[in-house]
């Protein structure tokens, strides 16, 4: 077999999206383009080479972020860290400074909360 014949078949084996770009490139060069291939980003050569040769994508689930469920209601929340804030003032004149400190942590995250809320909303 001739070197070219060897490189189409290592092409076939491999999955498009584990090839480097260059060898994406090289694939692609085989088919009829418009474009310049070398401005191509891996994602456009594979599809690119994708719609060249028929393959049709199998649809993915798209990526998102998770979203956090919200239990409680923008205004619970800011009446919450209020109460949260008194008992926190309370440790600290008391001298219980762990006490304070996860108050503290814990006031922080439900402002982390209530910012999710109002983006929400």
């Amino acid at each position: 077999m001739t070197e070219e014949k060897k490189k189409k078949e290592q092409h076939e084996e491999q999955p498009l999206e584990k090839l480097t770009i260059k060898k994406l490139q090289e694939i692609a060069t085989e088919f009829p383009h418009e474009r310049a291939i070398h401005d191509m980003k891996k994602e456009e050569l594979i599809a690119f080479i994708k719609q060249a040769k028929g393959i049709k994508d199998e649809v993915s689930a798209p990526k998102h972020k998770h979203k956090v469920k919200i239990k409680m209601t923008k205004p619970e929340l800011k009446a919450k860290i209020r109460e949260l804030k008194k008992l926190r003032l309370q440790a600290l004149d008391s001298g219980e400074r762990k006490k304070a400190v996860t108050l503290r942590l814990h006031i922080a995250r439900l402002k982390k909360i209530s910012r999710r809320a109002a983006a929400i909303t």
